[in-house]
């Protein structure tokens, strides 16, 4: 609408209350656990009242941007590197409601943080590709007892069903020279029947 302004008593300023992008350069952390990382994310803001934006601070974007730098360092280094990479959402909306209860009186209010990257050091990566990789050895080692150990419950029960039946062991005999001709083509020795022997 009309908007009269007093020469020399009044001052305007214009204000835009549209959503404004801020990104976060990648900030150096420390997290919990004692892990150097780099994480950068962004925030989206906007102003719900243009006095408070105008009269409670100098310069709304600059200060909203710095809070939120300070704000994602400072809840970062609470967490641990497996919290981070496993709950960035959580993390983000954390970082959120910080940013929320600080900037209110500013008349700023945060809509969105999201975390864009984690950049973890070449040596860190390594260590943790090497933890994953013994992880996965350990876990393939624990399968194959646990499979060696039904094989030989297996076997046993065999070993109990054939000893009742002396015939039995006479025809898995053959039929285990039966795969050897199949897979080898080669000389088969029979030996005499097992009922000779006994």
């Amino acid at each position: 609408g009309l908007v009269l302004i007093l020469p020399c008593t009044d001052t305007f300023i214009k204000v835009d209350l549209r959503t404004v992008t801020c990104n976060i350069p990648p900030q150096e952390i420390l997290t919990k656990d004692a892990i150097t990382i780099q994480v950068d994310g962004v925030v989206y803001y906007r102003i719900h009242s243009a006095v408070s934006a105008v009269a409670n601070v100098t310069d709304v974007h600059l200060a909203t941007f710095l809070l939120a730098q300070t704000t994602l360092r400072n809840v970062l280094g609470t967490q641990s590197l497996a919290q981070l990479l496993a709950g960035r959402e959580e993390v983000a909306h954390s970082i959120q409601a910080v940013l929320n209860s600080a900037t209110e009186q500013w008349g700023i209010k945060v809509a969105r943080v999201e975390i864009k990257d984690v950049r973890i050091p070449v040596a860190m990566q390594r260590a943790m590709a090497a933890e994953a990789e013994a992880a996965r050895e350990a876990k393939a080692k624990i399968v194959a007892a646990e499979g060696e150990m039904n094989a030989s419950k297996a076997l046993k029960q065999a070993s109990v069903v054939l000893a009742e039946s002396p015939a039995g062991l006479q025809l898995r005999y053959l039929q285990t020279l039966t795969t050897l001709a199949a897979e080898n083509n080669s000389t088969i020795v029979f030996p005499l029947p097992i009922n000779m022997l006994e």
